[in-house]
């Protein structure tokens, strides 16, 4: 189903399917974009603020956008961010942790400096198995008009 902005409304919400976080990947990203001890190694990870192994934020951030993403919430231009508006890491997520996110239709507002366009604001919250929120995230989504 494709979802226009005149599809959407304040308080309509969307759940992504899970993803599995391993060791392997937290390390993986974390050697790539944030090569910091707590994410690269087990025994410097136990010794640090984190007490054990725990993902970047960043790679907290990224799995959020590709389960919003497979969700296949139905946006024409798919999920384009006009900024993000705040993001708060939670608590860490450790390996093991089964993620989802559920997105949030706060606000729907038309572009006037863009016919035929308008800004969805969401709400973005990851959680872990448990139902933890480990990710809070308020961006905007740009939404063409039918």
């Amino acid at each position: 189903m494709t979802r226009y902005l005149e599809d959407l409304e304040p308080g309509q919400s969307f759940r992504t399917p899970s993803y599995a976080v391993t060791a392997d990947a937290i390390k993986q990203f974390a050697a790539l974009w944030d090569p910091q001890p707590f994410h690269l190694d087990e025994m410097a990870a136990g010794l640090s603020f984190f007490e054990g192994l725990a993902a970047s934020g960043w790679h907290t951030a990224a799995i959020t956008m590709r389960l919003l993403v497979i969700a296949d919430i139905g946006l024409p231009l798919g999920i384009v961010g006009a900024g993000v508006e705040s993001l708060k890491w939670l608590r860490p997520v450790r390996p093991g942790d089964v993620l989802t996110a559920e997105a949030t239709v706060l606000e729907i507002r038309e572009l006037k400096s863009r016919p035929g366009m308008g800004l969805a604001h969401m709400e973005v919250i990851t959680r872990d198995a448990a139902g933890q929120p480990v990710q809070s995230m308020r961006s905007n989504l740009l939404v063409p008009r039918r």
